[in-house]
């Protein structure tokens, strides 16, 4: 299936590793020019290695705006023109329940999981609605539509993050740009390559589906709501979980 992407720019934050790399992948196996970053400079470079010649890598720091915003500007100059593809994606703040977590680490969460997002699409949506073509979209969590006990600063600027991304919809949807977010499950990545065999037991038995979700397959997903066919998707919420989340909406 052609997703009619190829030639297109693509910037990929927090793309040298784990989903952020599944989704620069794809992209770049649908012929995009992609742009990925990363903190650590070895495993950017590793990245980049991996994705080959249609890849380039720029070293930032997606817990501030400053350095989200430092990454798209470098982005599009790195490709030669404006960013047409933007995917907000950023690691997860540490684990703590709503009673232990200050406002400090609730702060970091915002600015490392919402505002970063918020500060990549300012930066980029100006030129997709100038051109009448534009995708974004956020890497978020199904935390964001079924509340993790004991990830509640990933989930409270998780779902800041997805009513960005709505109300942003609403607004450039006329200018023929997207804007949704992903929200993924469980999936096999080196985040969660250490669980113990018992951890892994009782993971397991919260997926109906049997088992921990493929990162190439989820990359395939967000390949798609980059895509031209995808026209029609924007303000959606797309969960990629094996069924783990339990709500109607």
């Amino acid at each position: 299936m052609d997703l009619g992407i190829e030639g297109r720019r693509a910037a990929v934050a927090a793309g040298s590793a784990g989903l952020g790399l599944a989704t620069a992948q794809a992209l770049v196996n649908e012929g995009a020019q992609v742009a990925i970053c990363g903190r650590d400079p070895e495993r950017l470079a590793a990245a980049v290695a991996s994705l080959g010649p249609s890849a380039i890598g720029i070293q930032a720091d997606m817990s501030t705006s400053a350095g989200a915003q430092g990454f798209a500007q470098a982005a599009a100059e790195a490709l030669g023109g404006h960013i047409q593809i933007l995917v907000a994606n950023a690691g997860g703040p540490p684990p703590g329940v709503a009673t232990a977590t200050s406002v400090e680490q609730y702060r970091s969460a915002l600015e490392l999981n919402c505002l970063s997002t918020i500060a990549l699409a300012l930066e980029a949506v100006p030129a997709m609605r100038e051109e009448g073509w534009g995708r974004i979209l956020a890497i978020t969590s199904i935390g964001a539509r079924q509340p993790i006990a004991f990830l509640a600063a990933s989930t409270a600027a998780r779902v800041a993050t997805t009513a960005f991304i709505k109300n942003l919809a609403t607004e450039v949807a006329i200018d023929g740009v997207t804007a949704n977010t992903i929200q993924p499950g469980t999936h096999r990545t080196a985040r969660n390559a250490d669980l113990s065999a018992e951890q892994s037991a009782e993971l397991l038995q919260s997926i109906p589906a049997g088992k921990l979700g493929n990162a190439t397959d989820f990359g395939s997903v967000a390949a798609f709501l980059c895509s031209d066919m995808a026209n029609f998707i924007c303000g959606a919420s797309i969960i990629v979980d094996g069924g783990a989340s339990r709500g109607l909406q």
